[in-house]
């Protein structure tokens, strides 16, 4: 099991989610987060001051997948995220010891399977195709 954890572009959040429900992964938790990378800082002029932005706004998404789900997770990601500029994130990918449902007790890979997971993924492939 892994912890993969991407830090993307607010605007990609929609197609970043479509691609992950394709790929199978239902289970994900999302943070409005601001960072520093690779991008340039932005000056800005507000009251008659200039303001340096330093920190840019993105979305954090994590999920633990089981590992047939690593390599499909990693390029849907990778597909949906990817502008080809300055700022389009970053995939972390960490192993993950144990997983515990706490509603019924369920352990590792059985407590990652969701119970919408096919209701969902019949979702998405319907909206991609719409």
């Amino acid at each position: 099991m892994k912890l993969i954890t991407t830090v993307i572009r607010p605007e990609k959040l929609a197609e970043v989610k479509a691609a992950l429900f394709r790929a199978g992964v239902t289970g994900i938790s999302i943070s409005r987060v601001s960072g520093h990378g690779g991008e340039k800082e932005l000056v800005e002029h507000y009251r008659a001051s200039n303001v340096v932005l330093e920190f840019r706004e993105k979305v954090k998404i994590e999920m633990v997948c089981s590992e047939p789900f690593v390599e499909p997770t990693i390029k849907a990601i990778l597909s949906s995220a990817r502008t080809g500029v300055v700022g389009d994130g970053k995939i972390f990918v960490q192993a993950i010891e144990q997983v515990i449902r706490i509603r019924t007790g369920e352990r590792d890979n059985a407590a990652l399977t969701p119970v919408t997971a096919n209701e969902v993924q019949r979702h998405a492939l319907e909206a991609s195709v719409a």
